[in-house]
């Protein structure tokens, strides 16, 4: 079983419109609104898939009761953690070639004691998990650390944890030795300082991450794939798109793959490619089930997947990344 913990989610509003026009009036051509959170996704995309998955979430205000009720339509198992702010809502403006503009609200504090109300939540359910999923960004004020307390507390007791998040958060938890950490381009630069252009590159940066404590680095590069970083070996895949619709939750639905086929080796980065491009294929942040990867016509053994060109130049260095989530 595969937990998951969510400190900031959202109710995400993804909007279609036919072009971003600053200043004009827009008529929508459609609408959706889905529940968010990158622990969230992640756990929605198991769902889709009937692996066994379960996610802690705290919640607040109406938002956050819309949040529940939508979760508990898809029919998620999860642990709900009531809180005295409200979810915030996200919203999202997708253009028919794919363009994707995000507007995050940064959410609402947690105390000092609903914070160890929530842990304590994630801790209770955890003895059932093989894997927890920390991710996505912190509320204000929860302190920068507190991925890396979670490492630390189950490393005791042989749970596998997962760390898809950014910038100090990132950082910390790196020190607490998590199995796995997911950045997408823009994060793994910001954690390594380093400008990144080319797959040398970052596989120079997933090493520099390793040697800061992450056992596993899976790398998502958007448009470019991704790179894996493991013990075993150093994989690169990629799953080309031709009618991408909205990116986001792409990033949560590859994690979600990787785990579901295994948490390492070249068989879990194709079906986290694969699950990962169905999940752009589909509007707002819906999460990719069975019947969508086989429509979109990418399976997972037609994956691309093998050693990565050093050499090869990454087409969204430099550029909007194409997967969108925190």
């Amino acid at each position: 079983m595969i937990l998951t913990l969510t400190l900031n989610p959202s109710l995400d509003r993804t909007i279609e419109i036919a072009a971003l026009d600053r200043g004009a009036v827009i008529r929508a051509a459609a609408a959706r609104l889905d529940p968010g959170g990158k622990g969230v996704n992640v756990s929605r995309a198991l769902l889709a898939n009937a692996v066994a998955s379960r996610a802690v979430v705290p919640f607040g205000g109406d938002e956050g009761r819309q949040l529940v009720r939508l979760l508990a339509a898809e029919g998620l198992d999860m642990v709900t953690v009531p809180v005295a702010g409200p979810t915030r809502s996200n919203v999202t403006l997708a253009e028919p070639d794919g363009t994707i503009t995000k507007i995050n609200e940064p959410g609402t504090a947690l105390s000092a004691g609903e914070l160890d109300t929530v842990a304590d939540a994630v801790l209770d359910a955890a003895h059932e998990a093989d894997w927890v999923v920390a991710s996505g960004s912190l509320p204000p004020e929860v302190p920068a650390d507190v991925y890396a307390r979670l490492c630390r507390r189950f490393a005791g007791a042989g749970i596998h944890v997962a760390v898809d998040t950014s910038g100090p958060a990132l950082a910390s938890a790196l020190g607490a030795a998590p199995a796995l950490v997911k950045p997408n381009l823009e994060e793994l630069s910001g954690v390594t300082g380093m400008p990144i252009r080319c797959l040398g590159d970052v596989v120079e940066a997933a090493g520099k991450l390793r040697a800061a404590g992450a056992r596993t680095v899976l790398a998502s590069l958007g448009a470019d794939g991704a790179v894996l970083v493991e013990d075993q070996g150093i994989w690169y895949g990629e799953a080309p798109v031709t009618e991408p619709r909205s990116s986001v939750g792409a990033g949560d639905a590859m994690l979600a793959g990787f785990l579901a086929g295994g948490g390492h080796g070249p068989g879990a980065l194709a079906r986290a490619l694969a699950w990962g491009a169905a999940a752009v294929r589909l509007p707002g942040s819906r999460m990719p089930g069975p019947a969508d990867i086989a429509a979109a016509d990418i399976d997972p053994a037609a994956v691309t997947v093998g050693p990565p060109d050093p050499s090869r130049l990454l087409t969204s260095a430099g550029t909007p990344l194409t997967q969108h989530s925190g």
